[in-house]
């Protein structure tokens, strides 16, 4: 069985921050038979208790397992949890993924003409807002035990984990509130330039607090993390607020890279290719842990939930496809990809089928399943066999044994948010935008690392010519697909919202078509533009 950091869930009394304490967004109820804040604290092992909270806020969605008592109210409690909002941000909205569902809200983030009142953007704002509420609320109760070095560590990861949560506001929002203390005000609101602002120096101050790599137990972050997120936002400081920063970028990309962390070029049985171990039941185990930087820890017996892995596996299998090959009961057929992506892989083809579509590849990272399914999607909707499945994610280990849940219903596989390869690909990027302090000789090394286990061997490698900004987003897109990553990346590149690069339905029509700029960001939700008089809606909603 596998035991993650994050069972142990205790509430945290929560404070009305980036929302308001109003009748009308009553999101966070507090669970009777949860610790107090003031028991919470009382010495260094009930503070760590405290801050399994805050992971797990990240992870799962309640207090009584996959349903019953969500932390968020008005929206379903599976479709909360943040890694299945990521997709539904990130993914959704992009060339990677389709989903062939109708619940509400659910067919405009593909289509891209979503409104203030979307569930999916409304919810994923609360759930980041009640990740900064928890962390400012442990933050504030633990200085009492700031003596304790232990705690004093504690407090930098609630920190990071706070700043992160932070970036990914300003990433999906921009302009949002900026609080670090419990507060009854209603909050003012913040630049994104602010936020960038107090992210970076966040991650700068706590980087000598954190543990070093491999001092904590697994599925907590240490100070790597705060290196690795540090050269995400530089990356996207020129998008995100008009300032070249690509010299950062390569800086802090470099010292994660230097860390002890790995690459997984050997899988469980000694074999050179080991990508599809990154995505199995048993990968906080098997050797990927060692390149997981950041990851969101479940277990199909200790951490229930219909996000995470859970949505990941059973949603994405349908039509032929045999969910006991995946370690589940059974798919939900709803989620698989536009060719598009699959496109991305064209370059590694080895087999077509009679109409000259490809269902085979050199390139390990192609995890398509096609038996039954079209290359092209006439119909998202009730149509599952419309577009290529996608087989990356899997609730069975290296050796092909099903996960811990008997039942197979949830997923042991974790999830990473952040690991090596995208730092990696971070470098790169970097150096190809200006970056100094790095160069392509040394990047192509890098590139070529995670190459030469998509193909396992170096028949895929590539000479430094071959780098070009327009290969690195396509290498991102073949590495990090349905990792969360693909929306932020399209719009660094200025490809998002505008009309020179289409794939299947965007904006709604089965060609695509372009939408208009002010899609490169969500809108505040409307009930809380409604109570807060100090906030004004993003331009467009």
């Amino acid at each position: 069985m596998k035991m993650n950091f994050i069972k142990k869930l205790i509430l945290i009394v929560p404070a009305c921050l980036l929302v308001a304490c109003h009748d009308d967004l009553d999101q966070y109820p507090i669970d009777p038979d949860s610790f107090t804040e003031t028991n919470v604290f009382v010495d260094a092992q009930e503070a760590k208790g405290a801050l399994a909270k805050l992971y797990a806020s990240l992870a799962l969605t309640g207090q009584q397992g996959p349903a019953g008592d969500a932390d968020i109210t008005g929206i379903d409690e599976g479709t909360s949890q943040y890694s299945r909002l990521l997709y539904s941000l990130n993914e959704l909205t992009t060339d990677n993924a389709v989903v062939g569902w109708g619940d509400p809200g659910l067919p405009n983030l593909h289509a891209m003409d979503w409104g203030a009142s979307n569930d999916f953007t409304t919810g994923m704002y609360y759930r980041l807002a009640q990740e900064v509420s928890f962390c400012n609320s442990f933050i504030s109760n633990a200085e009492a035990l700031n003596e304790d070095p232990e705690v004093a560590a504690y407090i930098a990861e609630a920190r990071f984990l706070r700043a992160f949560a932070y970036y990914n506001l300003m990433d999906f929002y921009a302009d949002v509130p900026l609080v670090q203390e419990v507060s009854t005000e209603l909050p003012e609101q913040s630049t994104r330039r602010e936020i960038f602002d107090f992210v970076e120096a966040e991650l700068l101050a706590i980087q000598d607090n954190l543990k070093d790599s491999g001092a904590n137990e697994y599925g907590r972050v240490d100070k790597v993390a705060s290196w690795a997120l540090l050269s995400k936002l530089y990356l996207n400081a020129e998008s995100w607020i008009g300032e070249p920063m690509y010299t950062e970028a390569v800086t802090f990309s470099k010292q994660a890279i230097n860390s002890t962390y790995s690459i997984n070029t050997t899988d469980a049985n000694g074999n050179g290719s080991a990508y599809d171990e990154l995505f199995l039941a048993d990968n906080n185990s098997n050797g990927a842990q060692n390149e997981f930087i950041f990851a969101l820890n479940f277990d199909g017996n200790q951490s229930k939930t219909y996000g995470g892995t859970t949505f990941l596996v059973h949603a994405s299998i349908g039509g032929s496809m045999d969910a006991s090959l995946f370690g589940v009961n059974g798919g939900w057929a709803g989620i698989r990809t536009t060719k598009a992506l699959v496109n991305q892989f064209d370059y590694a083809v080895t087999a077509t089928d009679d109409d000259g579509n490809p269902i085979e590849w050199a390139d390990e990272r192609a995890m398509f399943y096609t038996d039954g399914q079209s290359f092209e999607i006439n119909t998202i909707a009730n149509t599952f066999t419309d577009g290529y499945a996608v087989t990356k994610f899997k609730n069975v280990d290296s050796e092909g044994n099903a996960g811990s849940d008997e039942g197979g219903d949830f997923v042991d596989t974790d999830l990473p948010i952040i690991r090596l390869a995208e730092v990696y690909l971070n470098y790169t990027e970097a150096v190809l935008r200006g970056g100094t302090g790095g160069d392509l000789a040394t990047a192509t090394v890098y590139i070529n690392e995670l190459r030469q286990r998509a193909f396992g061997d170096n028949s895929g490698n590539i000479s430094s010519s071959d780098l070009s900004l327009d290969f690195i987003l396509s290498e991102r897109a073949r590495e990090l697909y349905w990792e969360g990553q693909r929306r932020t990346d399209l719009i660094r590149f200025n490809l998002f919202t505008s009309g020179s690069y289409l794939w299947p339905f965007k904006g709604g029509t089965r060609g695509g078509m372009a939408v208009a700029e002010f899609r490169r960001l969500f809108p505040l939700p409307s009930n809380l533009i409604s109570v807060n008089p100090n906030l004004t809606q993003n331009p467009g909603y």
